[in-house]
């Protein structure tokens, strides 16, 4: 919703101001269409040729990100440590039995608790490998943690796919806008003949191109792609805390401190509550009881 009310806010002001100081529509509503064939025209080919396939579609679904926001809420985190928390007792206590879970959890009693975690692929392909690597019995939990480490970074790399393209969509549009402006000067230049109301309706047309390439630049593409690039690093942090708290595991410290270690190290406003976490967790011994 955000997203909307600031789109709203962006045009409400430029045109809005615009028109209090007097300014008229019609000029630019006249050479609009145009410039948008040119402007427009030109990034959308200049964004399929610096992608390919599979990286356009990827970009134009995260501009829905923009509008939806974070995929993983407080409450999300909160399932989370509660997963890994049975998971791990469960390794502790009976590391045969972990396997049937992380084998196949798209079938497991425990992860069939939590159906959106289920139904990310990264975050249980994430969690079943780092559990699997932990019967391998690494002599240096390090060498997990490093091996997590690349493995989040590589694909923080791809997610931040999406907003690189639009920044460069928004780094491009001015010179475009110039683009355009130029052609109608040179449109103009071709008038040169027509008294001088027609010229000043043809430089005001022409001038309009620069508008639209810096507008579009700084007032939607520019922020789309700050937006993009914000909501992927928070969602981040989902599997970050997947990474603490089962390298805290690897270290071989108690159940309860693996999963505040978690909860810790979370950022404070998506940080679940340590009461509410608690009475979860108690929940969890009692089923299990």
């Amino acid at each position: 919703m955000i997203g909307f009310i600031g789109i709203a806010v962006v045009f409400v002001m430029v045109f809005g101001g615009y028109l209090l100081a007097g300014g008229k529509l019609a000029i630019i509503m006249k050479s609009l269409p145009f410039e948008m064939i040119i402007i427009g025209g030109a990034a959308v080919g200049a964004f399929l040729i610096s992608n390919d396939g599979a990286g356009a579609k990827h970009t134009i679904k995260d501009i829905g990100k923009v509008f939806k926001g974070p995929k993983w809420k407080q409450e999300d985190y909160r399932d989370l440590l509660c997963l890994l928390f049975e998971l791990i007792r469960i390794a502790k206590q009976n590391p045969v039995q972990l396997e049937e879970h992380i084998e196949s959890p798209a079938e497991s009693a425990i992860f069939s608790k939590y159906p959106k975690i289920q139904g990310d692929k990264e975050s249980v392909d994430l969690i079943c490998d780092t559990l699997r690597a932990a019967t391998m019995n690494y002599d240096d939990p390090h060498q997990v943690e490093e091996v997590l480490e690349k493995r989040m970074e590589a694909s923080l790399h791809h997610k931040m796919h999406s907003s690189h393209a639009l920044q460069t969509i928004a780094d491009g549009l001015p010179a475009l806008g110039i683009v355009a402006a130029v052609l109608g000067v040179i449109k103009t230049m071709g008038s040169i003949d027509q008294p001088p109301e027609v010229l000043g309706k043809m430089i005001g047309g022409a001038l309009v191109g620069t508008f639209l390439g810096v507008f579009l630049a700084y007032g939607l593409v520019g922020p789309f792609a700050a937006r993009v690039k914000t909501v992927v690093e928070d969602d981040s942090h989902f599997h970050q805390l997947i990474r603490e708290v089962l390298v805290a595991n690897l270290h071989a410290h108690p159940t309860n401190i693996c999963i505040e270690v978690g909860r810790q190290n979370t950022p404070s406003h998506i940080r679940p509550d340590f009461n509410d976490l608690e009475e979860a967790l108690k929940a969890l011994k009692q089923d299990a009881a």
